[in-house]
């Protein structure tokens, strides 16, 4: 069974006071004319203290942010810059967010609760500092699914209606607004290091780097690699394991991020912040998930090359600190690590004992053009052949045959459709709430897919050298 968060009393550690002061900025939280809750994720107040709080309690703290016990006194909003469709971009920071609390759950790491949705803030710029009910909806969907398939995501604790009327260009307006609080290791980005570098404030490069390392533990690099017991260099080896293993989560689990920038590019080598997702409707290299990705820059399959660019650019940061060579030999091991972790994740996900890199790679080559020449999604392939079952004639089938496959006696594995989240069922989920207000569709969805997730499993520990587990929310 997949483990489940670890029940945890209460315990606040607000680290990020000790360099608040150069890294974000006090900030207020809106005030709303309603509070309705929406969504709490029980499963993981219990893993941080909170399980107790009453419904009133809840919305004091995560609609109006009355601040946690021993926690920060006011939320912050961080600083940082970034690329944007490669484009670099200073003007930006925590527009609609902020982070609200540090604390620690039953396994010693440290959270965050970060906000989306909570008005307005310095880097605003422009735009209302709200969040629509409905991008709140499709959060709590990705950030469950995401989770259930293995993938280091952060997790949708929180979705309260706020009672306004907003105005998207992207969606039916006036539509409703809503305040959602994520649970996540930390909000450190890419582009966190990317304007230090750009103000040249190398003291505070040094002091950043030393809080990553012990907020986000890690292994050393391997003990050939150039620089080895630099502390930018360690931090850019762990930071390039981590990526690599979420470009090929992404991959395996058929999902598209979306807008994947350098801001969108978490220390901790953990997704989050769900805007235009999508999930494959069928293997295609080239589907987009933002309608103004004209060039398909974030296309599915350029997913891992947007990732490594990404890493390139946290080393040109890093390039205040440590020399080129070391940095450009922690990048160097991104294909490797990459091609490694998603055999792991491929086999695991399918159901089936890893016969070796060489074998498991051509197994993931034939199960790709098996999916695209046969119009098969990702959900029902891993499905269809959980185990090694279902093994058709030609060259998939074929390799399909040498590999033995794992216990198949949970119920789920004898359903005849999986759980999907193609944009036709978001779409069927959302019109059921701004119909009707039926929220029925969506805990069911939930639900649903928290089954799929018991019966995957906990995923397997890397035991590559050099490779740690990669820092994540209930991880084995």
């Amino acid at each position: 069974m997949q483990r489940e968060p670890q029940a945890s009393d209460y315990r606040p550690d607000p680290k990020i006071e000790a360099i608040a002061s150069w890294i974000a900025d006090p900030v207020k939280a809106a005030r709303f004319p309603q509070h309705i809750l929406r969504f709490r994720n029980d499963r993981w107040a219990a893993a941080v203290g909170l399980q107790t709080l009453d419904d009133e309690q809840w919305l004091g703290h995560f609609g109006r942010f009355q601040p946690l016990p021993g926690n920060l006194p006011q939320p912050l909003a961080m600083r940082y810059h970034g690329h944007q469709f490669r484009s670099y971009n200073p003007e930006i920071g925590d527009g609609r967010g902020f982070l609200y609390a540090q604390l620690r759950d039953g396994q010693d790491h440290l959270l965050d609760f970060g906000t989306k949705g909570s008005g307005q803030t310095p880097y605003s710029r422009f735009g209302d500092g709200r969040l629509t009910l409905k991008g709140a909806m499709r959060e709590i969907l990705a950030t469950e699914m995401l989770e259930a398939l293995g993938v280091n995501t952060s997790k949708t604790f929180s979705v309260i209606e706020t009672g306004e009327s907003l105005q998207r260009g992207d969606e039916p307006s006036p539509t409703r607004s809503a305040v959602l609080t994520r649970l996540s290791h930390g909000h450190i980005r890419f582009g966190t290091f990317q304007r230090l570098l750009a103000l040249e404030e190398r003291e505070h490069m040094a002091l950043l780097v030393d809080y990553c390392l012990a907020i986000y533990p890690g292994g050393l690099p391997p003990e050939d690699a150039p620089g080895r017991d630099e502390p930018a260099v360690i931090l850019l080896h762990q930071v390039v394991e981590r990526m690599a293993d979420m470009a090929a989560s992404y991959m395996v689990a058929g999902f598209v991020h979306g807008v994947l920038n350098t801001d969108n590019m978490n220390i901790s080598g953990e997704s989050f912040d769900y805007g235009p997702w999508r999930w494959l409707p069928q293997w295609d290299p080239s589907f987009t998930a933002a309608y103004f990705d004209h060039s398909g820059l974030y296309a599915f399959g350029r997913q891992p090359e947007a990732i490594l660019w990404n890493c390139q650019q946290l080393a040109v940061a890093l390039r205040l600190l440590a020399d080129t060579e070391p940095l450009l030999a922690a990048l160097n091991r991104f294909g490797d690590l990459y091609t490694a972790a998603m055999t792991r994740r491929f086999t695991w996900r399918l159901g089936v004992d890893s016969r070796g890199q060489e074998a498991d790679t051509a197994l993931v080559g034939a199960a790709e053009r098996h999916m695209r020449e046969h119009g098969i999604g990702p959900d029902d392939f891993f499905l269809r052949h959980r185990g090694g079952r279902g093994a058709a004639e030609g060259e998939f089938g074929e390799v399909l045959r040498d590999y033995s496959g794992v216990a198949m006696d949970d119920p789920f594995w004898q359903r005849d459709k999986p759980p999907t989240l193609v944009i036709e069922e978001v779409e069927r989920i959302w019109a059921a709430i701004d119909q009707h207000d039926d929220w029925q569709p969506l805990m069911d969805t939930v639900a649903d897919i928290r089954r799929l997730g018991a019966a995957l499993g906990a995923q397997p520990i890397v035991n590559t050298p050099g490779v740690h587990n990669p820092v994540g929310l209930g991880m084995a």
